[in-house]
C-alpha cells in the first residue's frame, strides 16, 4: 500500500488540533479569577516628595494603628513609610530586616517590638495561651528579647540613619494572652540594649499611653481612633525633633 504523504500530514494536524480544542477549557469552565486583595492605606507608600527626608516606622498593629495620623503631622517634613505588615516579635524582625529596609536612604527610623515577643503562647502554637497555664510561655523570653533587639538596633544603625526605639506600651488588665506589667518589665530591658549599643534615642510612649489609659480599649492592648491619634503626636514629635537634629 502506498502512503500520501500530504493525506497523512493533514490528518496528523487535524487529529491534533481536535485533541488540542477538546482539551481546551470552555469559556464557561475556565475560573474567574478572585478580585485583588484590598492593600491596607496603612501599608501604601506615601507620595514621594525627593526634596524631603525619608522616615522608616517599624513595629506591630500600634504602629498600624498611628501609622496614617504620623503621615499626615509630619505632612510636608518628611515621606513616611512603614513595611506592608503586621511586624510582630523580635524573631520575625531579625528575619525581614533587610527586606524592611530595603535600599531606600533612611533619614530617621522609629522601630519597635515589645507585645508580641511578651505574649503567651500554647502547645502547637496556640496564640494568646493563658499565662497561668503550665504549658503557655511568652513567644520570645526576655533574655532572648534582648538579645534580638541588640542585633537588630545594630543593623539599624548601620544604615547610617538616627535610629529611635519606641517604647513598648501597657497590657491593661483582662487583655488575653498578656500579663499586665511585661510592658515595663521588657521596656526596662530594651534601655539597657540601647545604652550598651549607643546612639540611639528613646521615645517614651509608655508614659504618654499610661497618660492617656482612658484612651485605651478595654482589655485590650488596642487603642480607640483617638488613642492612635494621640500616639501619632508623640510619633511625629520625636521624629520631628531627630530630623531637626540631623539639619544642623
Amino acid at each position: 500500500m502506498k502512503f500520501n504523504r500530504k493525506s497523512v500530514a493533514v490528518h496528523v494536524f487535524a487529529a491534533a488540533f481536535l485533541t488540542m480544542w477538546l482539551a481546551s477549557p470552555t469559556e464557561a469552565q475556565v475560573t474567574k479569577k478572585a478580585p485583588a486583595k484590598k492593600v491596607q492605606p496603612q501599608f501604601l507608600p506615601p507620595e514621594v516628595n525627593e526634596s524631603l527626608p525619608n522616615v522608616l516606622l517599624i513595629g506591630d498593629s500600634i504602629s498600624i494603628g498611628y501609622m496614617l495620623d504620623a503621615r499626615k503631622q509630619l505632612a510636608g517634613e518628611a515621606n513616611v513609610w512603614r513595611p506592608a505588615t503586621n511586624c510582630g516579635p523580635t524573631t520575625t524582625g531579625l528575619k525581614s530586616l533587610d527586606a524592611w529596609i530595603g535600599d531606600t536612604k533612611w533619614d530617621v527610623i522609629h522601630f519597635n517590638f515589645g507585645l508580641h515577643d511578651l505574649k503567651y503562647m500554647g502547645p502547637q502554637g496556640k496564640n494568646l495561651a493563658d499565662p497561668a497555664a503550665k504549658t503557655s510561655a511568652p513567644q520570645v523570653s526576655i533574655d532572648d528579647y534582648a538579645e534580638n533587639l541588640r542585633k537588630i538596633a545594630k543593623r539599624l544603625k548601620a544604615t547610617g540613619a538616627t535610629v529611635i526605639w519606641r517604647e513598648t506600651t501597657p497590657v491593661p488588665e483582662g487583655a488575653r494572652g498578656r500579663v499586665p506589667g511585661d510592658s515595663k518589665r521588657y521596656n526596662e530591658v530594651a534601655a539597657k540594649v540601647m545604652a550598651e549599643v549607643g546612639g540611639i534615642e528613646i521615645d517614651p510612649m509608655y508614659e504618654i499611653a499610661v497618660a492617656n489609659a482612658n484612651l485605651q480599649k478595654k482589655a485590650d492592648v488596642h487603642y480607640t481612633p483617638e488613642g492612635s491619634a494621640k500616639l501619632a503626636e508623640q510619633v511625629a514629635k520625636t521624629v520631628r525633633t531627630a530630623l531637626a537634629a540631623r539639619a544642623k
